[in-house]
């Protein structure tokens, strides 16, 4: 069974996706970076990568993560934003009943790209 799976599909993902973003938003650690971003689309490419990274059935055909986040290191994107996100990840996770272990694998998921994000 897939990560995907484990996590409860499609349903799971759209409440954990929005609801991460709920956090992401109402944090002044990381809100800021979000003024100018639609919403709408952004929530679209975060469930379609954590579809696609998790083995569900999606492809992701965005910007590889470098390149998506390039434009945030003028904005001062640092290893501390990166933990922010993986926090409100696992704690949105955690809300909606997923297991510490399939937790732990999307951290490290997540965890995977920092230095892509972070330009390094």
């Amino acid at each position: 069974m897939s990560l995907y799976e484990r996590l409860g599909g499609e349903p799971a993902f759209q409440a954990a996706v929005d609801g991460f973003y709920r956090l992401m938003l109402t944090d002044a650690r990381v809100s800021h970076f979000f003024d100018s971003v639609d919403m709408d689309g952004q929530i679209a490419k975060q469930k379609a990568f954590l579809t696609y990274v998790t083995g569900g059935p999606a492809e992701y055909t965005g910007k590889d993560m470098r390149s998506a986040h390039e434009h945030l290191l003028s904005k001062g994107l640092a290893d501390e934003h990166v933990d922010v996100v993986i926090e409100h990840l696992g704690a949105t996770l955690v809300g909606l009943g997923a297991k510490p272990d399939d937790v732990a694998e999307v951290a490290s998921l997540a965890n995977s790209v920092r230095n892509d994000i972070l330009g390094r």
